[in-house]
């Protein structure tokens, strides 16, 4: 019948456009060529799992990328994210894996540019007074020279991976407050610590922008799975101490990983 033939007609032309089109696999179009940068929250630390010549990066294949990787199946999987990264050490020692087929860059950098683990340390040694202070310093930190750093280092990923859809991934809070912790960190240092994060994560958001990137937060899957809930999806103060304020391999699977795929 004429309207069958139409009908068959029209399904084939459909079917050819969308095969033209690459729509039928936007994963691989969006991530054929991915490299992951960054520092520790990208390589993986408190996840376990680590590769054994990773050395001190300490990359896990329970991280955020290797998981992204596995589902993916991209053509090339380029893991350069390093513990104790900086925006600087990110620039100097990881971009040489990018070029211009990469099509997806992942990066976490900026919080050890602003000495957050030594943050971390004063706040479980000293008293809170201290501790506040060298939360406000880091803060100011933040505000005042990492904003440059992350041009620097957004521009140089850009240089080299011109065609490559750029996700900057940011940090979660580390706390809830008012929960069920009964002992540590006082509920002021928690909620310095916690501003200290926003702030930072608001710094990032605002360079990645500048620079077409794309900023995705990992605050609000990490709601309700901080320190001191009932579910946390992050080590306290842990043995060994490297893994302490880290995600734990919950944190990267629920946490990170669903913060990737919703932008990648």
């Amino acid at each position: 019948m004429l309207w069958r033939r139409i009908l068959v007609s029209a399904t084939t032309a459909l079917a050819v456009a969308v095969a033209a089109l690459g729509v039928a696999q936007p994963a691989a179009a969006a991530g054929g060529n991915y490299v992951a940068l960054g520092d520790s929250y990208s390589s993986g630390v408190g996840a376990g799992s680590y590769y054994s010549d990773s050395g001190d990066c300490r990359r896990s294949s329970k991280a955020y990328p290797a998981l992204w990787a596995a589902q993916n199946a991209p053509a090339s999987f380029a893991f350069k994210a390093c513990s104790g990264a900086t925006t600087g050490s990110v620039r100097s020692g990881q971009l040489g894996a990018l070029n211009s087929a990469t099509t997806l860059v992942s990066v976490t950098a900026g919080g050890n540019d602003v000495g957050f683990a030594n943050v971390m340390q004063t706040c479980v040694l000293k008293s809170e007074a201290t501790c506040v202070s060298a939360v406000n310093s880091a803060i100011s930190k933040v505000n005042g020279t990492l904003p440059a750093s992350l041009r620097g280092l957004y521009t140089d990923i850009r240089s080299r991976a011109s065609r490559a859809k750029v996700v900057v991934l940011g940090y979660p809070r580390f706390y809830k407050l008012s929960g069920s912790c009964i002992a540590g960190l006082t509920e002021n240092e928690r909620a310095a610590i916690n501003r200290a994060s926003d702030t930072l994560n608001g710094v990032i958001a605002k360079q990645a922008a500048n620079a077409g990137f794309t900023f995705s937060s990992v605050a609000d899957e990490f709601t309700n799975h901080e320190i001191c809930s009932s579910d946390s999806w992050l080590h306290s103060v842990s043995v060994p101490v490297y893994n302490s304020y880290h995600p734990k391999a919950a944190g990267h699977a629920y946490g990170y990983l669903p913060a990737l795929r919703s932008a990648a």
